[in-house]
């Protein structure tokens, strides 16, 4: 049986996720799906400029996972720049790097970094605030009482 696949931590979602070769109409092309790590892969090695382990480490992933994932992203866009094909960015296995928080005080909801560890609300400076909803990456932080000064 196959190890489950974990999630990798993904800091921004693209803002744009469909693309078509000029002078094609949507109906007429196949389209090839680049999962949402496997675009976060290339924008941290390709844009952001950083090296294997650098990249590995901010998604939470070995280095060979990191190296699957950007070879498979960089396939699937050869093979659409090549044959003219579509590409969608849709899906994979992958979240968000931000805790939701919420303020006791206001009942203001807001997101913030996972690294911020941010104690005062924004809208109301309450400190008076609290995890408001777990993921993998903020369970360290839900676990610490939050309107505590320790």
């Amino acid at each position: 049986m196959a190890r489950p696949v974990k999630n990798r931590r993904i800091e921004k979602l693209p803002e744009y996720t469909y693309f078509v070769p000029a002078g094609r109409r949507k109906c007429e092309i196949e389209e090839i799906l680049i999962k949402v790590e496997e675009f976060e892969a290339m924008r941290l090695k390709d844009v952001e400029e950083l090296n294997q382990e650098e990249c590995a480490e901010k998604m939470l992933i070995s280095r060979q996972t990191f190296q699957n994932i950007i070879d498979s992203a960089r396939k699937k866009i050869a093979i659409a720049l090549i044959e003219g094909k579509a590409i969608k960015i849709s899906g994979g296995n992958y979240t968000r790097n931000v805790c939701q928080f919420k303020c006791l005080s206001c009942k203001n909801t807001y997101e913030i970094k996972y690294e911020e560890d941010r104690k005062v609300c924004p809208s109301c400076g309450s400190k008076e605030v609290t995890c408001n909803k777990r993921n993998s990456f903020c369970q360290r932080q839900c676990n610490k009482n939050t309107t505590s000064d320790k």
